[in-house]
């Protein structure tokens, strides 16, 4: 598979990589189980078919898995070191597993706490969950509503816990990973992150991305990783309704993506493929990490990531780009 430079950080990574955040979850309607409410969650992630997801994306070429404490209250980094104990190493040595701070996992209920002991608490959970004593890159996750001046500039905030542990070589990089893209951009705006997770924000339908992180990005130099480049399913084999996981989709956006997947069609490539390659066409968008449940979903993304797509049909496919606003979160 091509690969691409992650910033700053001169990573080198496959241009499609594997996220995490899904595991092993054997079906759609325990989705909601895995990420509902706080007092309801209860992780569901079957072990066997997590691995078994891991391994297939491994051996199809990814060399970066994105996972965090919150994923399956851990299981997702469990998942990810039984994966690895089991292939050959010369494929994990080329990969990179990258995972976050900010989301206290120990208690009861699921909490936020970027305070500095909750970031050193959470990497050394990590390192126990993953089996590793050294990061290339750790994120801060999510930091929507937590007050910044806190988190970035307070000895006692997540930031100076992060500076601690590139100082003692624990983690080599650090990155910002929020599901909100203006906090993604406010954090990116600082120059102080080397990588960034980038979800609901750069995508055929979907480009909020340009406004400000983009141009951050550009600016200071930031690697960034792309979720959510699929739109819940939207962009894979539909649109076959215009409701997807809780996020609704206008008909002449519906219709603009039949015109896409027709398109594909007429060139011999699957709507997938343009969704993810598109995404990594941007200079400093070195990957896109679409979720995988189950195996025969990491074989898909990792074959979209891995075929050749001829300029001609970008020429002809980009005029059907563009943003739509949608109802959902």
């Amino acid at each position: 598979m091509r690969t691409k430079i992650l910033g700053r950080t001169g990573i080198e990574v496959s241009i499609v990589g594997l996220g995490a955040a899904t595991l092993g979850i054997p079906t759609l309607d325990l989705l909601s189980t895995e990420y509902g409410p706080e007092n309801t969650w209860k992780p569901c992630m079957d072990l066997g078919l997590g691995v078994s997801t891991v391994i297939t994306a491994l051996e199809a070429g990814v060399t970066l898995i994105d996972t965090a404490p919150r994923y399956g209250k851990g299981m997702s980094e469990k998942i990810i070191r039984t994966a690895f104990s089991m292939i050959r190493p010369d494929l994990g040595d080329k990969c990179t597993v990258t995972t976050k701070v900010g989301y206290d996992i120990d208690g009861g209920e699921l909490r936020y706490d970027a305070s500095y002991d909750a970031v050193m608490r959470s990497v050394e959970g990590s390192q126990r969950r993953l089996g590793q004593d050294h990061f290339r890159i750790v994120y801060l996750h999510d930091p929507m509503g937590q007050d910044m001046e806190f988190v970035l500039n307070n000895p006692g905030g997540a930031l100076a816990a992060l500076r601690t542990l590139q100082k003692q070589g624990v983690v080599d990089f650090i990155g910002v990973a929020a599901n909100d893209p203006e906090t993604n951009a406010d954090y990116i705006e600082t120059g102080e992150f080397d990588a960034a997770v980038v979800p609901n924000a750069w995508t055929l339908i979907n480009q909020k991305a340009a406004k400000r992180i983009l141009p951050a990005a550009v600016k200071h130099n930031v690697g960034l990783v792309v979720a959510s480049s699929i739109e819940r399913g939207l962009l894979t084999k539909a649109p076959i309704r215009d409701s997807y996981f809780a996020r609704e989709f206008p008909k002449e956006c519906l219709d603009q993506v039949r015109k896409m997947k027709e398109l594909c069609g007429r060139y011999g490539i699957s709507l997938t493929m343009a969704a993810l390659q598109w995404c990594a066409r941007h200079s400093h968008v070195a990957t896109v990490i679409p979720g995988a449940r189950l195996p025969g979903e990491a074989w898909t993304n990792t074959a979209a990531g891995d075929c050749e797509i001829s300029e001609e049909f970008w020429e002809e496919f980009e005029p059907l780009v563009r943003h739509w606003d949608y109802k959902g979160c």
